[in-house]
């Protein structure tokens, strides 16, 4: 009789080491949760650095499109040269510009494009221009509108009212 004791421990031991206990279970459950969680948090945060580089890279064709455009406008109003800088009189710098000076504290939404031209389909998008005369001797001094031969031009590309890009270049008069 002992020997039949010996060999039900012995069978029943073999049985029990053949399966995963429920700890072992619990343990590699929680484990590849959390591998799935952190693959989740992964895909989620490289979505919005794509997001956030596909709106930097938008902003910056819309800044380059202004720069374009200010770069190929005559420095000072081609038919009155000698007015006051700023929209000329009856000129909606919405509908026309003919100078750079129209540009002065102007905003568009929809964006403009090299040409100054609406671009429609860029719904949320806007462009804030401001002009600055500068001292041609120091750059950094701002002098009155129309007593210098140097401009800062400064763009804000917004999207959906946050600032998404803020640059700016000199543009000088052109003989």
């Amino acid at each position: 009789m002992l020997t039949c004791k010996k060999n039900r421990r012995r069978g029943g031991s073999r049985a029990f080491r053949r399966g995963f206990t429920l700890i072992e279970a619990l343990i590699a459950t929680f484990m590849v949760g959390l591998g799935v969680s952190a693959m989740m948090v992964a895909t989620k945060s490289g979505t919005q650095v794509n997001a956030e580089a596909r709106d930097i890279t938008q902003a910056v064709y819309l800044w380059q499109e202004v720069r374009e455009w200010t770069l190929k406008l005559p420095f000072k109003d081609p038919d009155t040269p000698e007015e006051y800088p700023g929209p000329d009189t009856g000129e909606d710098p919405q509908v026309f510009v003919d100078d750079i000076d129209d540009l002065m504290y102007v905003t568009y939404d929809p964006p403009r494009d090299g040409t100054g031209q609406a671009a429609s389909d860029m719904t949320g998008w806007s462009q804030q221009i401001s002009l600055r005369w500068c001292d041609p001797n120091c750059i950094a001094a701002t002098v009155s509108p129309g007593t210098s031969d140097l401009i800062y031009v400064e763009v804000t590309i917004l999207y959906e009212g946050q600032s998404v890009l803020k640059a700016g270049w000199l543009v000088t008069k052109k003989d």
